[in-house]
């Protein structure tokens, strides 16, 4: 058998596999763990079944039934992605862009990071939070350890929250503006905390800052896989937003992509914008690679905010990318 005939075949396995993966992609109630973490990877199944249909398409002599169905469900995998993630490219934004000349006390500027327990590259976060100069900044998986380093941001952010623990899900918040009701909530886990809170503006404007960071799809004993939607945490700080009925800001390490159904949901439920629609994806998740990344630190707004900034930063250390965003509460 020459290379030629085994490359062909080889590009017939991957390309069965992408229509596959993609295929259950669309079923969302699935009682698997790895049914939630095929939603991840869009872009690249779209990268590879545009590749695996370009090699197909140069190398198929003879265009017999079976070559067709595989064409065809390339171009079906290509068709789904392109529904998921286009929007994030070519999409209109939902949340608009801020005016050239915005009030800047009716402005707010929030950096997440996750920091990665393990991480001890602290220099280099306090160097983008520095750098950055964010009005609040949110740092997650942190320990007692990191707290300890982040101790020097209170001398510019003298309102915070603190909630260290061992498990990864230990969280920190730092603000120059006022935080009142402070609130700190487990919504599901006694380990996975969330902080809740009005953030006072310069202008003298509230809103609501909702500041999460729920478990991973991932199986284990202490933390389930939240395969059943109903009892995601996620979903319940979109009932809450709904509730409260006030200007509201989620933002935080979602552990999940923003087109997953878990997403929408808790986007429909909260009556929440995704900031990264029309901007781009911002894969802020693997830092540590460069072909698997997908953004997973999200910001969502209900419809009083504007967008004046959104980027990604430099790493840090980390195996995320802290990402950076400034809103403009509307007049």
């Amino acid at each position: 058998m020459n290379f030629r005939k085994v490359f062909y075949y080889f590009i017939i396995l991957i390309s069965c596999i992408v229509i596959v993966a993609s295929l259950l992609s669309l079923v969302y109630d699935l009682p698997y763990w790895y049914s939630k973490v095929l939603d991840f990877p869009r872009l690249q199944y779209w990268i590879l079944a545009a590749i695996c249909l370009l090699i197909f398409g140069t190398l198929t002599t003879k265009w017999k039934w079976p070559s067709l169905l595989l064409a065809s469900g390339l171009i079906a995998a290509i068709a789904i992605q392109s529904i998921r993630i286009f929007p994030y490219w070519f999409g209109s934004k939902t949340v608009p862009d801020a005016v050239e000349n915005f009030s800047e006390e009716n402005s707010v500027s929030i950096l997440l990071s996750n920091v990665l327990i393990d991480n001890r590259e602290s220099a280099e976060l306090l160097k983008a939070v520095r750098d950055s100069d964010p009005d609040i900044f949110l740092a997650m998986e942190v320990d007692q350890w990191w707290v300890i380093e982040l101790e020097t941001l209170k001398e510019n952010y003298p309102f915070f929250m603190e909630e260290p623990n061992d498990q990864a899900y230990g969280m920190a918040l730092y603000s120059k503006l006022p935080l009142k009701e402070k609130k700190v909530k487990y919504l599901k886990h006694k380990n996975v905390p969330s902080f809740h809170a009005k953030v006072e503006m310069l202008s003298g404007k509230t809103f609501m800052l909702h500041a999460v960071h729920p478990v991973a799809p991932m199986p284990s004993e202490e933390y389930p896989d939240n395969v059943g939607e109903a009892e995601v945490a996620l979903l319940k700080v979109g009932d809450l937003v709904a509730s409260e009925n006030v200007p509201s800001l989620v933002a935080g390490d979602f552990n999940d992509v923003s087109w997953s159904q878990t997403a929408r949901l808790f986007e429909q439920s909260g009556d929440l914008r995704n900031v990264r629609i029309g901007r781009g994806l911002y894969n802020s998740f693997d830092a540590t690679s460069m072909v698997m990344r997908w953004p997973l630190d999200h910001f969502f707004v209900t419809k009083e905010f504007f967008v004046a900034d959104l980027k990604k930063l430099r790493k840090v250390g980390s195996d995320h990318f802290p990402v950076y965003a400034k809103f403009v509460m509307r007049e």
